[in-house]
């Protein structure tokens, strides 16, 4: 019991300071990285922050209060940095995050990019979209909420997908 106290210290302190590499953040098995997900909202004000952990949430792994008193509810998917989310997975969250979970703020993190039509429904819907490279981000000190305005944009251009693509396909 000490010991998993201890070790929920130490991951918490490692998201407060920001000393996680998307290496050890692609180490980390699904529930670990809804935990981090929910550690990163902790570090940036939000409260009452629970994450499901369980497979049937209806695409709200974490459901927090923003600072500003804002509904927050997170989707979290840690895929290989290659793979992308589908829009499959983005329709999904958009059909429950609103209706179902009745979110103010809507957050869809993930390890890895976004298919474009996955993108375009984020956009569309108001869905703030962090990929790989926001999630770096997100690790290394930028508030949530000074991501909120993106929604969907950040991916970059062809030359950056490209270089990507070279980097984690090879």
């Amino acid at each position: 019991m000490v010991r998993g106290r201890d070790q929920r210290w130490r991951d918490d302190e490692a998201i407060r300071v920001g000393h996680r590499s998307l290496a050890e953040v692609d180490a980390m098995s699904w529930q670990e990285f809804e935990r981090y997900v929910a550690g990163l909202c902790r570090r940036d004000g939000c409260t009452d922050v629970e994450v499901s952990g369980k497979s049937g949430d209806l695409g709200a792994d974490v459901i927090a209060t923003l600072p500003d008193g804002r509904r927050l509810v997170v989707q979290c998917k840690h895929y290989a940095p290659h793979r992308y989310v589908a829009s499959g997975d983005m329709q999904k969250f958009v059909g429950t995050a609103w209706l179902h979970h009745k979110a103010d703020v809507a957050v869809f993190a993930a390890t890895c990019p976004f298919s474009k039509a996955a993108l375009a429904l984020a956009v569309q819907h108001g869905v703030l979209a962090v990929h790989r490279d926001l999630l770096g981000v997100w690790n290394t000190g930028t508030p949530l909420q000074a991501m909120l305005p993106l929604n969907g944009a950040g991916q970059g251009d062809r030359a950056h997908r490209k270089r990507w693509k070279d980097t984690y396909r090879a």
